[in-house]
């Protein structure tokens, strides 16, 4: 579904963390901190989440690393950006997406709500992200390009875009428990140590069957209450689909120069944001194709239908869109003119099914499911296969 200016403006500087979106909190056990880690005073859960939200930390500097293992198919991980930051356009749109795939190393300097940094380690390539006040800069040093935005609404006083710092630990953690609801047991697990600080950890575990997260462990620095490192676990076991947290950490103030940025000489400089309809840099050739073909507009936001529903809460919660692409999904299948990149991705994507709302295909990663129907509905959510066609079947 198509967004406004402002909406892509605000969404260019969060990192994507919409697989945590269904991640409702409650903290509904006082369990204790035990074994593993430091010897710390046992705290309750509820007292966890208040020294979060107390802490009053603005200041740090350190280094970093975000893994995301999503279970993309190698179609999908092309065009989410597989492989480093560093190269393509400066645009910090594109960049900040690109996290959605594979790991990445950084460094991180803040200062209160005005100045935060960050560094993209692709070996000897750089991507740097600076917030100073009102300026936004975005430089890649493989390209030798810089991208600059005026940042008008903090000009005038108004909400910050740089408010959120892309891809900190923080900021995800934060992101998990706005989503506070009574579908998910709170409890306090093993302490750990982190960055060298000694830490308690919050773990988030769904209440209810067929989530594709088992469960979100946030581990908090043990005397400021600042989230120092984030793992979300899949209900299927293996390694962390999401795992970001400080290697190195130091909260003394950061010197003012850290953020002030001049672009290299001889760089091309990008002012202002981009056209409408950009923003996937080089990785929307095959999205571009299946828009293009009759009947499938809707899917990817091309046509004027979208109307979403909401079935069930928190953990299990399904979105179904009517996209009124009708038979779209047969007629790419049959159509021998149909774009290559269109059908490379429906078939590395897509497992037909059928059930009570007739025939469709399931587009699976390990977080995410959607199943699209060749009556033009799209039910999508972290919730498993299984489950998804329970709820199709049971909502068509």
């Amino acid at each position: 579904m198509a967004t406004n200016s402002k909406t892509r403006k605000a969404a260019r500087y969060a990192v994507p963390v919409a697989v945590l979106g269904v991640a409702a909190a409650t903290i509904a056990i006082p369990a204790f901190a035990n074994g593993g880690g430091p010897d710390l005073p046992k705290v309750t859960a509820q007292q966890l989440v208040e020294k979060i939200a107390a802490s009053d930390v603005e200041q740090l500097s350190g280094t970093a690393k975000i893994t995301t293992d999503l279970g993309l198919p190698t179609v999908a991980s092309g065009l989410l950006g597989g492989g480093g930051v560093a190269g393509g356009s400066a645009d910090p749109q594109d960049k900040v997406a690109q996290l959605a795939n594979g790991t990445h190393t950084f460094r991180v300097a803040a200062d209160g709500e005005d100045r935060q940094k960050l560094t993209f380690l692709d070996g000897k390539d750089e991507y740097t992200l600076v917030h100073n006040g009102a300026d936004v800069w975005g430089y890649d040093s493989q390209s030798n390009e810089a991208f600059h935005e005026k940042d008008a609404d903090a000009a005038k006083g108004g909400q910050r875009k740089g408010e959120r710092l892309p891809a900190s630990p923080q900021q995800i953690a934060q992101d998990v428990l706005k989503a506070a609801g009574p579908t998910t047991d709170v409890t306090v697990g093993d302490t750990a140590q982190v960055a060298g600080r000694d830490a308690y950890q919050l773990v988030l575990k769904p209440k209810q069957s067929g989530s594709t997260i088992g469960s979100v462990q946030i581990a908090v620095d043990a005397k400021n209450g600042v989230p120092l490192r984030v793992q979300v676990l899949s209900s299927q076991g293996g390694k962390p689909i999401v795992d970001a947290g400080f290697t190195k950490v130091d909260f003394a103030k950061p010197a003012a120069d850290t953020f002030t940025f001049t672009p290299p000489k001889g760089a091309k400089v990008t002012e202002g944001a981009p056209e409408k309809g950009e923003g996937r840099g080089g990785h929307d050739k095959g999205f571009k194709a299946l828009e293009s073909l009759p009947g499938l507009e809707g899917l990817t936001g091309g046509g004027e239908h979208g109307e979403m529903k909401v079935l069930g809460e928190g953990w299990s919660t399904v979105a179904r869109i009517d996209t009124g692409a009708g038979q779209g999904l047969k007629a790419l299948e049959s159509d021998k003119n149909a774009p290559k990149e269109a059908k490379q991705l429906l078939d590395s994507l897509g497992e037909k099914v059928k059930g009570g709302f007739g025939e469709g295909r399931i587009f699976s990663t390990r977080v995410v499911n959607a199943l699209i129907t060749d009556d033009g509905k799209v039910y999508v959510g972290a919730v498993t296969k299984d489950a998804l066609v329970k709820t199709a079947n049971a909502n068509k």
